[in-house]
């Protein structure tokens, strides 16, 4: 089983960890935060400190798990040599402390409403020596070879109790969706706009096509000093020059709209948003605007070549030939970075694990970002440590708009992330965080077999 604090996980690495290797809270299969190794919790009235009471339970191999060895493991995951994903989103986290042998506290720099939506992400599992404590028990089918899941259920006023099984597997995304066509597989995860035209191509059940309405960031991002668009005017430039309309009627995903800026609406204590004046016109009535702007802004008879890093797959190349007519509008030519030459720009499509904007926004510091500005991230750095919720959401929108005006960020939409569900399958749920349990899942009455 993979540890978080060594590195990023890969998709099939979340599901098997979200299901064995619970937290100390952990998502429902609507998205909502319940009770993991934690039987309940309180927050302190000015929100700095987190006290969890854990459940009475054991470690697979029978030795009782207590609050010490959970807070060991967390600090681990937070600590200045872990390399989990989450470590600089929960940077206000000042201390992991055992009080008794079953409570734990969690104590904040700064108030964070959003701490628990990220405890309860797969990256935040508890894992010791490779292993979890459910709410799945994992072992290896014999005849099949995959991963078998199992899990007790009690029932209330003395019913019996009831067992939840699931047969889980990995598998590139073609063979994955031929098993759910074949009827071989029920539940398929992990779909991105990489592969959606995979699942489109097939011909599936009605309704089996779901999609998260996922929050977070899809877009690009410069990814050296230096070059030919290392000025905000040229970024500015081709920003505004991308036919969203044009890419995400090709994608044809329902309910997904264009983005143009870094912040997306909804977000914890965002009042004050607004779309860029340029983003109400439409593209053809901007177009000769905007050629001569890159006229001016590259006087040479050629203009230089833009180099997209870019996922493979049809998605990919999707995105590719959006870019390709959207830019070489302006005439400028577009190509996949390869063969040597550096790319002047890459895709980042990642979902946001909570609804804090500065996730949003970190994702600029330097140090993580290879375009970045020291006063960007001096504001940033500021609401970090500010107790004042008010003033932490000012100083996150105008690091916002200093990152908007900068171009740091080409946003286009909000990721995508689609699902195969089956027929006999109740109770899945799509939510923001694109993460989904196993536990509460049912077969439809008369399907078994």
């Amino acid at each position: 089983m993979s540890d978080p604090a060594r590195g990023p996980l890969a998709p099939p690495d979340k599901v098997l960890l979200q299901n064995v290797a619970q937290g100390l809270v952990r998502f429902d299969t609507a998205g909502n935060i319940v009770g993991g190794l934690a039987e309940r919790w309180n927050v302190s009235d000015d929100g700095l400190s987190y006290i969890f009471r854990l459940e009475t339970t054991n470690w697979p191999d029978g030795r009782k798990l207590t609050a010490d060895q959970v807070a060991r493991i967390l600090k681990r995951a937070t600590g200045p040599r872990s390399q989990n994903e989450l470590k600089d989103t929960l940077g206000a986290v000042e201390d992991i402390v055992a009080m008794t042998d079953r409570v734990i506290e969690i104590r904040l720099t700064a108030p964070r409403p959003n701490l628990l939506a990220l405890l309860a992400e797969p990256e935040m599992a508890v894992v010791r020596n490779g292993v979890g404590t459910g709410p799945f028990v994992a072992a290896t089918d014999k005849a099949s070879g995959e991963l078998r899941l199992t899990r007790n259920v009690l029932a209330p006023d003395d019913e019996p109790a009831t067992k939840e099984e699931v047969l889980l597997s990995g598998a590139a995304v073609e063979r994955a969706i031929r098993a759910f066509t074949a009827g071989e597989a029920d539940l398929v995860l992990g779909g991105t706009f990489a592969d959606l035209s995979y699942a489109r191509s097939r011909n599936l059940p009605r309704g089996a096509l779901q999609f998260d309405p996922a929050s977070g960031l899809f877009g690009l991002v410069p990814v050296r000093a230096g070059g030919d668009f290392n000025t905000p005017e040229a970024r500015r430039l081709l920003s505004e020059a991308v036919d969203r309309d044009l890419f995400l009627a090709a994608l044809g995903v329902p309910g997904l709209g264009a983005r143009a800026t870094v912040l997306e609406p909804g977000l914890e204590g965002i009042t004050a948003f607004a779309a860029p004046a340029w983003s109400a016109r439409p593209l053809a009535e901007r177009i000769e605007e905007l050629r001569a702007r890159a006229d001016g802004l590259f006087a040479a008879p050629q203009k230089p070549t833009i180099r997209v890093a870019l996922p493979e797959g049809p998605g990919g190349e999707l995105l590719l030939r959006a870019l390709m007519r959207s830019w070489g509008a302006l005439g400028f030519p577009v190509e996949r970075s390869g063969g040597g030459a550096p790319a002047d720009f890459r895709l980042i499509d990642e979902v946001a694990p909570s609804s804090s904007p500065a996730w949003f926004l970190r994702r600029f510091h330097c140090g993580t970002a290879p375009v970045c500005d020291a006063e960007i991230d001096a504001l940033l750095d500021t609401a970090r440590q500010t107790p004042v919720p008010e003033q932490r959401s000012a100083l996150l929108q105008l690091a916002a708009a200093r990152i908007d005006e900068a171009q740091m960020f080409i946003p286009i939409a909000a990721p995508v992330r689609w699902s195969l569900v089956g027929q006999r399958v109740q109770g899945f749920s799509g939510n923001r965080y694109a993460v989904h349990t196993l536990t509460g899942l049912q077969q439809r009455p008369g399907t078994g077999g």
